[in-house]
């Protein structure tokens, strides 16, 4: 079995590496991973939950421990050594291994997941300044491909992230941020339920709560051809499409 230091080890070296996709020194602390965690109690079991960008699985183990007997949970990593240190963790960890077999690990980028699948719950622990505008539209687009009716969908961000990395960037990441900011705005405009301020993270980060309109089951587009991304359990996969990572 893994232990804490040994996940941290992990984050920081994959941080140093990939900081474009981690966008974090360490994982999340215990206090933000409740909190992203909070709507899955809060929904009709059973429910069918989706974590992005779990990385070592802070979050992931606070979901664990809300899920009910039925429902199923599904990990999407595009970090192949967060993804290994995550089947680890469902191999070994006593309170990881009950559910090990409700649990889909997958390595690819959420935009590759077909949107036949839909979930009632969507957790996301993306760096979303850290990307393109375009992308941002294209991962917050997926979102809502991926939502089941009134689906909630949680995700933070570093408290005024945006605005101190403008005072020191360039004309043209200031526009990047501003793109981003926008975006946002409309989402929480429209959608926002409620949010949460973790004020004893390192950083201290904002918590958002959104409720999106989704769509059922039955209305869910006819699947594709399957994936070949892997999975801890076999059972259906969601399909790819020939798009970039995150």
């Amino acid at each position: 079995m893994r232990t804490p230091l040994a996940d941290y080890r992990v984050f920081w070296r994959e941080f140093r590496h990939t900081f474009h996709s981690t966008g974090a020194v360490l994982p999340s602390g215990r206090r933000l991973a409740r909190a992203l965690a909070s709507r899955i109690a809060a929904m009709d079991p059973p429910q069918k939950i989706l974590e992005v960008g779990p990385g070592t699985g802070a979050v992931t183990r606070q979901i664990i421990s809300r899920m009910g007997p039925n429902d199923q949970l599904d990990l999407v990593e595009l970090n192949p050594r967060f993804a290994e240190v995550l089947r680890n963790h469902l191999d070994t960890e006593p309170s990881w291994k009950p559910v090990a077999g409700r649990v889909r690990v997958w390595e690819m980028p959420v935009e590759q997941i077909d949107a036949s699948e839909k979930y009632d719950v969507i957790v996301s622990g993306l760096p979303l300044n850290n990307f393109a505008v375009a992308m941002v539209q294209e991962i917050l687009s997926q979102f809502h491909s991926l939502a089941a009716v009134d689906a909630s969908l949680s995700f933070f961000e570093y408290i005024a992230v945006r605005k101190a990395k403008s005072l020191l960037c360039r004309r043209s990441e200031r526009r990047r941020l501003s793109g981003i900011e926008r975006l946002l705005f409309r989402e929480f405009q429209q959608w926002e339920m409620s949010r949460q301020c973790i004020v004893s993270n390192v950083p201290p980060a904002w918590v958002h709560h959104l409720q999106l309109p989704g769509k059922s089951r039955v209305e869910s587009p006819e699947p594709r051809a399957r994936s070949t991304a892997s999975s801890h359990f076999s059972g259906s996969r969601p399909s790819t499409l020939d798009s970039k990572k995150t």
